[in-house]
């Protein structure tokens, strides 16, 4: 019996049943009924019908030799580390989730992007909760690229990178810096008071800041700052910061802004 849905419909479904998307947000997203999306996996997958479709999931970088953008890496990696995280799905399918602002359309786009850099032919989705968007792709093959993966939060275990990975924040240290900014960071207004000739002055300066609970994550953000060069301090037990107006200017040219 032919599909009252589209044939494309039915196809990006069972890709993202592949990818691990759990039925109530795949029958969401396509705007069908929960039970549509499990008759469409009992009727493909099971019984190993042609489904026209070509989702493939890409060979592993680190266990198959497959090929991996290494820039696009390198800044998925800083994102994956300030707002990031690996989950367990359905048939032993890893989840890479990024939380991000709302407001930050542009960026959360580009995450989008980066996954689909890392894992060519992937096709990432998005998810609202409050004040937030999620990215989201699946992949068996995430804790091979992310083996800081791990139980719990972060800032309660080692997060240390692999040789491997090291490697390429030396290569690429900006991109790398661009994904810690732009997920646990911010450009912000600061201020400071001076006595010139008598008279208390008020200046106004912007400085960058990274926060993170973590304070290997936050050793690695200093890291790659002292790679590029840019002057940075701590300026709190969960802050760096980067507050000279020329280390601010090196910090703006080599991550871009937030926004």
């Amino acid at each position: 019996m032919p599909h009252v849905r589209p044939q494309s419909v039915v196809d990006s479904a069972l890709a993202c049943s592949d990818a691990g998307m759990n039925d109530s947000d795949n029958a969401r997203r396509h705007g069908v009924a929960v039970k549509t999306i499990r008759r469409w996996r009992r009727l493909y997958q099971r019984r190993g019908q042609e489904r026209g479709q070509q989702h493939l999931a890409p060979p592993c970088p680190r266990c198959e030799d497959g090929p991996l953008d290494r820039v696009a890496y390198a800044e998925l990696l800083g994102w994956y580390l300030g707002d990031g995280y690996v989950s367990q799905g359905r048939r032993q399918v890893y989840n890479l989730h990024v939380y991000n602002d709302q407001q930050y359309a542009r960026l959360n786009q580009h995450v989008l992007e980066l996954m689909s850099a890392v894992k060519p032919g992937s096709r990432p989705h998005v998810r609202h909760v409050p004040g937030c968007v999620v990215s989201t792709v699946g992949w068996k093959h995430w804790p091979c690229l992310f083996p800081q993966h791990g139980a719990g939060r972060k800032h309660e275990r080692p997060i240390v990178l692999e040789d491997w990975q090291a490697e390429i924040v030396r290569a690429f240290p900006s991109h790398f810096l661009r994904g810690l900014f732009h997920s646990d960071g911010a450009r912000v207004a600061n201020w400071a008071t001076r006595v010139v000739a008598g008279e208390r002055r008020r200046y106004d300066y912007p400085r960058w800041q990274f926060s993170n609970r973590s304070d290997d994550i936050l050793a690695l953000c200093g890291w790659a700052l002292d790679l590029v060069g840019v002057a940075w301090r701590r300026s709190g037990p969960w802050t760096v910061s980067v507050s000279r107006r020329e280390a601010v200017a090196d910090l703006d040219a080599l991550i871009g802004p937030k926004s």
